[in-house]
């Protein structure tokens, strides 16, 4: 059995708006999976059941043998990690170094475990100069950083990213690949929302797509984006390589730039592609 399993999961808000219908999905222990699909699909949602900020209205959540049912989000929240989309619905601490060793307090832990966790995880996302600061006096950037700084201090088995890219420059862009790939190393379970397709293929094989509340594909990055229906489905386009590639009329699934290099390459070798075809490669 998977580490994490939804089954014929169903939420209905108390005002009667159902944001979920009938998903299951499954996550094993240590990998990263990404959940896409345009706002209202009912991504966040999903996530909230996961993390016990929401219970089922119908249907199971899993985690590790836990039924999220039968726990209070306090007890999920050792299981699970969730970073908000905007940190500014998280941040509540004076200092960050105050935000970061919050959850660890909580958990009963020494002052010794508590400052290495601390350090830690400010080291990994890159806010160590800023520990004592007021994490209001950061640019937005970095508060997201530092909200991503606290979830990786409680030490969850499972955590939730909700739109981690959203106004973040490339180079943190980088930073946030190697912090996924760093959780998944530590045998954590890695559940990225985002929008942003191209961070998608550079990190992420599983892939999830949601659509009008439900769960519409489920499987490898490269058959979710060379899957055109599944796309118009959920209105979601293509990586920019992937178009360019299907502009160019190439048969095979690219998804980076040396792969349609190497298309390119391959097309001129055999003259089987016209002049312009090649020629965007200088």
């Amino acid at each position: 059995m998977a580490f994490l399993t939804l089954t014929n999961l169903t939420y209905a808000y108390p005002n009667g708006f159902t944001a979920v219908e009938n998903v299951t999905m499954s996550f094993e222990k240590g990998e990263s999976v990404a959940i896409v699909g345009q706002n209202g699909a009912g991504k966040t949602t999903t996530v909230k059941l996961i993390n016990g900020l929401l219970k089922p209205t119908e249907g199971d959540v899993m985690i590790d043998g836990w039924n999220t049912k039968d726990y209070t989000t306090a007890q999920i929240s050792r299981k699970v990690g969730y970073v908000f989309q905007n940190p500014d619905d998280q941040i509540f601490n004076s200092t960050v170094y105050k935000e970061i060793e919050f959850g660890p307090k909580q958990q009963g832990l020494s002052l010794d475990e508590v400052k290495e966790r601390v350090l830690h995880a400010a080291e990994l996302v890159g806010v160590t100069k800023f520990l004592e600061e007021n994490p209001y006096d950061l640019p937005y950037s970095l508060r997201k950083m530092v909200t991503i700084a606290a979830v990786i201090a409680m030490n969850t088995d499972v955590i939730i990213l909700d739109e981690p890219t959203a106004g973040q420059d490339y180079p943190t862009m980088i930073r946030l690949g190697a912090i996924i790939k760093h959780l998944n190393e530590q045998g954590k379970t890695v559940i990225t929302i985002t929008h942003d397709m191209e961070f998608v293929v550079n990190h992420f094989e599983h892939v999830i797509v949601m659509a009008n509340k439900r769960k519409i594909a489920d499987g490898n990055k490269r058959d979710i984006f060379w899957d055109h229906e599944t796309l118009e489905k959920s209105m979601l386009k293509q990586p920019h390589i992937s178009r360019l590639s299907h502009s160019l009329k190439f048969g095979n699934n690219v998804l980076t730039i040396d792969e349609i290099v190497d298309e390119l390459k391959e097309a001129k070798k055999n003259g089987h592609a016209e002049k312009e075809r090649y020629e965007v490669v200088v």
